[in-house]
Protein backbone atom coordinates (compact mmCIF):
# COMPACT_ATOMS: atom_id res chain seq x y z
CA UNK A 1 0.00 0.00 0.00
CA UNK A 2 1.69 3.11 -1.29
CA UNK A 3 1.10 6.42 0.82
CA UNK A 4 3.88 8.44 0.46
CA UNK A 5 3.44 11.74 -0.64
CA UNK A 6 4.83 10.85 -4.43
CA UNK A 7 5.09 8.94 -6.37
CA UNK A 8 1.29 8.13 -5.59
CA UNK A 9 -0.17 5.04 -6.86
CA UNK A 10 -1.41 4.90 -10.53
CA UNK A 11 -5.29 3.73 -11.44
CA UNK A 12 -5.37 0.90 -13.23
CA UNK A 13 -7.35 2.78 -16.14
CA UNK A 14 -4.89 5.15 -16.30
CA UNK A 15 -1.71 2.42 -16.85
CA UNK A 16 -3.42 0.67 -19.41
CA UNK A 17 -4.21 4.00 -21.39
CA UNK A 18 -0.82 4.78 -21.62
CA UNK A 19 -0.03 0.80 -22.18
CA UNK A 20 -1.52 1.28 -25.56
CA UNK A 21 0.82 1.18 -28.94
CA UNK A 22 2.95 4.21 -29.37
CA UNK A 23 2.34 7.07 -31.81
CA UNK A 24 4.67 9.68 -32.61
CA UNK A 25 4.70 13.45 -31.28
CA UNK A 26 4.19 14.89 -34.91
CA UNK A 27 1.15 13.62 -36.35
CA UNK A 28 -2.64 15.17 -36.22
CA UNK A 29 -3.33 11.67 -34.09
CA UNK A 30 -1.17 13.49 -31.06
CA UNK A 31 -2.26 17.52 -31.64
CA UNK A 32 -5.28 16.12 -31.09
CA UNK A 33 -4.61 14.40 -27.70
CA UNK A 34 -2.42 17.76 -26.93
CA UNK A 35 -5.03 19.84 -27.51
CA UNK A 36 -7.82 18.03 -25.10
CA UNK A 37 -4.95 17.99 -22.72
CA UNK A 38 -3.80 21.35 -23.10
CA UNK A 39 -7.55 23.04 -22.83
CA UNK A 40 -8.09 20.57 -19.54
CA UNK A 41 -5.24 22.11 -17.84
CA UNK A 42 -6.27 25.52 -18.32
CA UNK A 43 -9.66 24.32 -16.38
CA UNK A 44 -7.53 23.19 -13.99
CA UNK A 45 -5.09 26.15 -13.29
CA UNK A 46 -7.79 28.70 -13.62
CA UNK A 47 -4.77 30.77 -15.75
CA UNK A 48 -4.65 32.30 -19.09
CA UNK A 49 -1.70 29.95 -20.33
CA UNK A 50 -0.30 26.52 -19.80
CA UNK A 51 2.72 24.44 -20.84
CA UNK A 52 3.94 20.97 -20.57
CA UNK A 53 7.23 20.07 -20.33
CA UNK A 54 8.97 16.66 -20.04
CA UNK A 55 10.69 17.12 -17.14
CA UNK A 56 10.58 16.37 -13.18
CA UNK A 57 8.90 19.20 -11.19
CA UNK A 58 12.48 20.58 -10.58
CA UNK A 59 13.06 21.44 -14.51
CA UNK A 60 10.02 23.86 -14.28
CA UNK A 61 10.90 25.36 -11.18
CA UNK A 62 14.35 26.10 -12.83
CA UNK A 63 12.71 27.64 -15.86
CA UNK A 64 10.74 30.07 -14.33
CA UNK A 65 13.56 31.10 -12.37
CA UNK A 66 15.50 31.60 -15.36
CA UNK A 67 12.75 33.19 -17.08
CA UNK A 68 10.98 35.21 -14.76
CA UNK A 69 13.57 36.80 -12.91
CA UNK A 70 14.88 39.78 -14.40
CA UNK A 71 17.20 41.00 -11.79
CA UNK A 72 16.49 39.69 -8.39
CA UNK A 73 14.59 37.12 -6.79
CA UNK A 74 13.25 36.30 -3.63
CA UNK A 75 12.54 33.07 -2.26
CA UNK A 76 10.94 31.60 0.55
CA UNK A 77 12.69 29.01 2.37
CA UNK A 78 10.36 26.73 4.49
CA UNK A 79 11.97 23.52 3.29
CA UNK A 80 13.88 21.48 1.38
CA UNK A 81 11.91 22.42 -1.83
CA UNK A 82 11.96 26.29 -0.68
CA UNK A 83 15.78 26.08 -0.52
CA UNK A 84 16.08 24.30 -3.96
CA UNK A 85 14.51 27.72 -5.96
CA UNK A 86 17.44 29.24 -4.00
CA UNK A 87 19.84 26.88 -4.91
CA UNK A 88 18.28 27.28 -8.49
CA UNK A 89 19.38 30.82 -8.36
CA UNK A 90 22.93 30.35 -7.20
CA UNK A 91 23.53 27.22 -9.72
CA UNK A 92 22.42 30.08 -12.69
CA UNK A 93 24.47 33.28 -11.18
CA UNK A 94 21.15 35.13 -10.94
CA UNK A 95 20.71 37.20 -7.57
CA UNK A 96 18.39 36.43 -4.98
CA UNK A 97 17.48 37.09 -1.59
CA UNK A 98 15.94 34.23 1.29
CA UNK A 99 13.64 34.23 3.97
CA UNK A 100 14.40 31.64 5.83
CA UNK A 101 12.15 29.84 8.31
CA UNK A 102 11.80 25.99 10.90
CA UNK A 103 10.20 23.75 7.92
CA UNK A 104 7.02 23.56 10.38
CA UNK A 105 6.48 27.37 10.07
CA UNK A 106 5.23 29.09 6.47
CA UNK A 107 6.00 32.53 5.93
CA UNK A 108 4.25 35.55 7.15
CA UNK A 109 3.00 38.08 5.09
CA UNK A 110 4.44 40.57 6.88
CA UNK A 111 7.71 39.40 6.18
CA UNK A 112 7.53 39.29 2.81
CA UNK A 113 5.98 42.66 2.02
CA UNK A 114 8.68 44.04 4.32
CA UNK A 115 11.16 42.29 2.29
CA UNK A 116 9.93 43.32 -0.99
CA UNK A 117 9.40 47.42 0.35
CA UNK A 118 13.29 47.21 1.15
CA UNK A 119 14.44 45.89 -1.88
CA UNK A 120 13.36 47.50 -4.92
CA UNK A 121 15.52 45.36 -7.40
CA UNK A 122 13.21 42.24 -6.41
CA UNK A 123 10.88 41.55 -9.56
CA UNK A 124 10.14 37.67 -8.80
CA UNK A 125 9.30 36.14 -5.97
CA UNK A 126 9.55 31.97 -5.50
CA UNK A 127 7.06 30.29 -2.83
CA UNK A 128 5.78 26.84 -2.53
CA UNK A 129 1.99 26.55 -1.90
CA UNK A 130 2.64 23.07 -0.16
CA UNK A 131 6.03 22.70 1.34
CA UNK A 132 6.13 19.00 1.00
CA UNK A 133 9.32 18.40 3.15
CA UNK A 134 7.64 19.05 6.34
CA UNK A 135 3.66 19.34 4.93
CA UNK A 136 2.96 23.03 5.79
CA UNK A 137 0.66 25.23 3.86
CA UNK A 138 2.22 28.53 2.81
CA UNK A 139 -0.78 31.80 2.65
CA UNK A 140 0.22 32.44 -0.54
CA UNK A 141 -2.67 34.06 -1.68
CA UNK A 142 -2.49 36.42 1.01
CA UNK A 143 0.95 37.16 0.00
CA UNK A 144 0.74 37.89 -3.37
CA UNK A 145 -2.87 40.14 -2.97
CA UNK A 146 -0.20 42.28 -0.87
CA UNK A 147 2.18 42.20 -2.90
CA UNK A 148 0.34 43.00 -6.15
CA UNK A 149 -0.93 45.89 -4.11
CA UNK A 150 2.80 47.42 -3.77
CA UNK A 151 4.21 46.30 -7.15
CA UNK A 152 1.53 44.98 -9.77
CA UNK A 153 4.89 43.64 -12.07
CA UNK A 154 6.76 41.56 -9.37
CA UNK A 155 6.27 38.09 -10.56
CA UNK A 156 4.80 35.53 -8.28
CA UNK A 157 5.86 31.74 -8.85
CA UNK A 158 4.24 29.23 -6.64
CA UNK A 159 5.20 26.04 -6.78
CA UNK A 160 2.17 23.56 -6.65
CA UNK A 161 3.67 20.37 -7.26
CA UNK A 162 1.66 19.01 -4.56
CA UNK A 163 -1.12 21.28 -4.07
CA UNK A 164 -2.79 20.89 -7.41
CA UNK A 165 -5.17 18.71 -7.70
CA UNK A 166 -5.71 18.84 -3.60
CA UNK A 167 -7.26 21.81 -3.53
CA UNK A 168 -8.54 24.69 -5.20
CA UNK A 169 -6.20 27.35 -5.40
CA UNK A 170 -6.82 30.99 -5.81
CA UNK A 171 -4.25 32.13 -8.69
CA UNK A 172 -6.30 35.49 -9.24
CA UNK A 173 -2.58 37.22 -8.33
CA UNK A 174 -0.06 34.13 -8.93
CA UNK A 175 1.58 34.88 -12.12
CA UNK A 176 2.98 31.13 -12.27
CA UNK A 177 2.13 27.72 -10.84
CA UNK A 178 4.13 24.60 -11.16
CA UNK A 179 2.79 21.16 -10.59
CA UNK A 180 4.02 17.92 -11.21
CA UNK A 181 2.56 14.27 -12.65
CA UNK A 182 3.85 12.01 -9.66
CA UNK A 183 1.41 14.20 -7.04
CA UNK A 184 -2.25 14.31 -6.94
CA UNK A 185 -2.06 13.74 -10.99
CA UNK A 186 -1.22 10.03 -10.43
CA UNK A 187 0.67 9.62 -13.34
CA UNK A 188 4.29 8.20 -12.99
CA UNK A 189 7.44 11.09 -12.66
CA UNK A 190 8.43 12.75 -15.59
CA UNK A 191 6.35 15.81 -16.61
CA UNK A 192 5.90 18.72 -15.32
CA UNK A 193 2.78 21.51 -16.27
CA UNK A 194 3.35 25.55 -15.64
CA UNK A 195 -0.25 27.85 -15.55
CA UNK A 196 0.72 31.25 -16.76
CA UNK A 197 -0.44 34.61 -16.03
CA UNK A 198 -0.90 36.91 -19.48
CA UNK A 199 1.16 39.55 -17.12
CA UNK A 200 4.08 36.69 -17.03
CA UNK A 201 3.74 35.36 -20.87
CA UNK A 202 4.59 39.20 -21.54
CA UNK A 203 7.48 39.36 -19.22
CA UNK A 204 8.89 35.77 -21.11
CA UNK A 205 8.62 37.72 -24.34
CA UNK A 206 10.19 40.47 -23.45
CA UNK A 207 13.99 38.97 -22.27
CA UNK A 208 14.31 35.26 -23.56
CA UNK A 209 15.91 33.00 -21.16
CA UNK A 210 17.88 29.05 -22.24
CA UNK A 211 17.40 26.68 -24.79
CA UNK A 212 15.55 23.73 -23.90
CA UNK A 213 13.62 25.54 -21.15
CA UNK A 214 12.99 28.73 -23.15
CA UNK A 215 9.59 29.43 -21.89
CA UNK A 216 8.51 31.75 -24.98
CA UNK A 217 9.74 28.57 -27.45
CA UNK A 218 7.35 26.16 -25.60
CA UNK A 219 4.27 28.62 -25.35
CA UNK A 220 4.84 29.48 -29.00
CA UNK A 221 4.76 26.27 -29.82
CA UNK A 222 2.16 24.54 -27.58
CA UNK A 223 -0.38 27.19 -28.75
CA UNK A 224 -0.21 25.31 -31.81
CA UNK A 225 -0.93 21.89 -30.22
CA UNK A 226 2.83 21.04 -30.61
CA UNK A 227 5.77 20.85 -28.10
CA UNK A 228 9.54 22.59 -29.27
CA UNK A 229 11.23 19.48 -28.26
CA UNK A 230 10.03 15.53 -27.87
CA UNK A 231 6.96 14.78 -26.05
CA UNK A 232 6.41 12.99 -23.07
CA UNK A 233 3.79 11.20 -25.00
CA UNK A 234 2.51 8.78 -23.20
CA UNK A 235 2.72 10.77 -20.13
CA UNK A 236 0.47 13.20 -21.40
CA UNK A 237 -2.02 10.51 -22.86
CA UNK A 238 -2.07 9.63 -19.56
CA UNK A 239 -2.61 13.05 -18.23
CA UNK A 240 -5.55 13.30 -20.59
CA UNK A 241 -6.90 10.10 -19.28
CA UNK A 242 -6.59 11.25 -15.55
CA UNK A 243 -7.95 14.75 -16.31
CA UNK A 244 -10.99 13.25 -17.88
CA UNK A 245 -12.01 11.10 -15.22
CA UNK A 246 -12.31 13.80 -12.89
CA UNK A 247 -13.91 15.39 -14.59
CA UNK A 248 -16.60 13.08 -15.71
CA UNK A 249 -17.03 12.11 -12.12
CA UNK A 250 -17.77 14.85 -10.06
CA UNK A 251 -15.14 17.29 -10.89
CA UNK A 252 -12.27 18.48 -9.18
CA UNK A 253 -14.16 20.19 -6.19
CA UNK A 254 -15.41 16.43 -5.00
CA UNK A 255 -11.74 15.53 -5.22
CA UNK A 256 -10.90 18.37 -3.21
CA UNK A 257 -13.80 18.02 -1.14
CA UNK A 258 -12.63 14.26 -0.26
CA UNK A 259 -9.05 14.96 -0.16
CA UNK A 260 -9.94 17.32 2.51
CA UNK A 261 -12.10 15.42 4.46
CA UNK A 262 -9.55 12.64 4.63
CA UNK A 263 -6.75 14.34 5.49
CA UNK A 264 -8.63 16.34 8.53
CA UNK A 265 -10.66 13.32 9.61
CA UNK A 266 -6.15 11.66 9.54
CA UNK A 267 -5.05 14.39 11.41
CA UNK A 268 -7.53 14.53 14.08
CA UNK A 269 -7.72 10.23 14.82
CA UNK A 270 -3.56 10.86 14.98
CA UNK A 271 -4.32 13.68 17.41
CA UNK A 272 -6.56 11.40 19.67
CA UNK A 273 -3.42 9.05 19.92
CA UNK A 274 -1.25 11.65 21.26
CA UNK A 275 0.45 12.04 18.19
CA UNK A 276 2.50 15.70 17.46
CA UNK A 277 1.44 17.39 14.09
CA UNK A 278 4.65 18.68 13.23
CA UNK A 279 3.30 21.99 10.55
CA UNK A 280 1.94 24.76 12.15
CA UNK A 281 -0.42 24.94 9.44
CA UNK A 282 -0.86 21.98 7.40
CA UNK A 283 -1.14 21.86 4.05
CA UNK A 284 -4.17 18.76 3.02
CA UNK A 285 -1.87 16.70 0.48
CA UNK A 286 -0.03 15.15 3.53
CA UNK A 287 -0.05 14.40 7.48
CA UNK A 288 3.18 14.62 9.25
CA UNK A 289 3.59 13.56 12.48
CA UNK A 290 6.87 14.82 14.83
CA UNK A 291 8.08 11.69 16.83
CA UNK A 292 11.73 10.49 17.49
CA UNK A 293 10.01 7.08 16.96
CA UNK A 294 9.05 7.74 13.40
CA UNK A 295 11.73 5.66 11.85
CA UNK A 296 10.43 2.55 14.03
CA UNK A 297 7.11 3.36 12.97
CA UNK A 298 7.43 2.99 10.05
CA UNK A 299 9.89 0.13 9.65
CA UNK A 300 6.93 -1.51 11.80
CA UNK A 301 3.65 -0.83 9.17
CA UNK A 302 6.06 -1.26 6.07
CA UNK A 303 7.26 -5.04 6.71
CA UNK A 304 3.73 -5.99 9.22
CA UNK A 305 0.88 -4.05 7.95
CA UNK A 306 1.88 -3.54 4.20
CA UNK A 307 1.64 0.44 4.47
CA UNK A 308 5.04 2.53 2.75
CA UNK A 309 4.80 5.95 4.66
CA UNK A 310 7.68 8.42 3.87
CA UNK A 311 9.97 9.85 6.56
CA UNK A 312 11.73 12.98 6.52
CA UNK A 313 15.03 14.71 5.06
CA UNK A 314 17.88 16.13 6.43
CA UNK A 315 17.58 17.46 9.94
CA UNK A 316 14.18 16.34 10.30
CA UNK A 317 15.05 12.68 8.68
CA UNK A 318 14.73 10.72 11.63
CA UNK A 319 11.66 12.89 13.32
CA UNK A 320 9.00 12.73 11.29
CA UNK A 321 6.67 10.67 9.08
CA UNK A 322 4.19 11.91 5.99
CA UNK A 323 1.41 10.03 5.18
CA UNK A 324 0.19 11.14 1.51
CA UNK A 325 -3.62 12.06 0.76
CA UNK A 326 -3.15 13.05 -2.97
CA UNK A 327 -4.73 11.30 -5.49
CA UNK A 328 -7.35 8.87 -5.58
CA UNK A 329 -6.94 7.22 -1.85
CA UNK A 330 -9.76 5.29 -1.50
CA UNK A 331 -10.69 5.60 2.44
CA UNK A 332 -10.47 1.72 4.03
CA UNK A 333 -6.46 2.57 2.72
CA UNK A 334 -6.53 6.27 5.32
CA UNK A 335 -8.56 4.02 7.59
CA UNK A 336 -6.13 0.92 8.11
CA UNK A 337 -2.72 3.38 7.63
CA UNK A 338 -3.97 5.27 11.03
CA UNK A 339 -5.25 2.03 12.15
CA UNK A 340 -1.66 0.09 11.51
CA UNK A 341 0.01 3.07 13.66
CA UNK A 342 -1.52 2.49 16.59
CA UNK A 343 -0.87 -0.80 16.69
CA UNK A 344 2.92 0.07 16.18
CA UNK A 345 2.68 2.60 18.90
CA UNK A 346 1.32 -0.50 20.97
CA UNK A 347 4.04 -2.82 19.93
CA UNK A 348 6.96 -0.06 20.55
CA UNK A 349 5.06 0.64 24.32
CA UNK A 350 3.99 3.98 23.92
CA UNK A 351 0.44 3.20 23.90
CA UNK A 352 -2.02 0.22 24.40
CA UNK A 353 -4.18 -0.12 21.33
CA UNK A 354 -7.57 0.18 21.92
CA UNK A 355 -9.00 1.13 18.52
CA UNK A 356 -9.16 4.76 19.30
CA UNK A 357 -7.40 5.77 16.03
CA UNK A 358 -9.61 4.23 13.68
CA UNK A 359 -13.00 5.27 15.40
CA UNK A 360 -11.92 8.54 15.16
CA UNK A 361 -11.03 8.76 11.78
CA UNK A 362 -14.52 6.60 10.74
CA UNK A 363 -16.67 8.86 12.94
CA UNK A 364 -14.74 12.68 10.84
CA UNK A 365 -15.27 10.78 7.47
CA UNK A 366 -18.33 8.79 7.38
CA UNK A 367 -20.26 11.13 10.37
CA UNK A 368 -18.95 14.02 10.27
CA UNK A 369 -18.41 14.21 14.10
Amino acid sequence: MLLTPGPTPVPEFVRKAMADVTIHHRTPEFEQIFKETRELLLEVFDMSEVVMLASSGTGAMEACITNLTHKKALTINSGKFGERFGKICEAFGIESTEIKNEWNTPVSVEAVVEAIKSDSDIDAIFIQICESAGGLRHPVEQIAAEVKKINPNIMIVADGITAIGVEKVDTTNLDAVITGSQKALMLPPGLSMIGLSNAAVEKINKKTAGYYFNLATEIKKQKTNTTAWTAATTLIIGLREILLHIKNNGGFEVLYEKTALRASSTREALKAICCEIYPSSPADAMTTIYTENAPAIRKILKTKYNANIAGGQDHIKSLIFRINHMGLVEDFEASWVVNAIELAMDELGLRVFDGTANRVFASNMFKGN
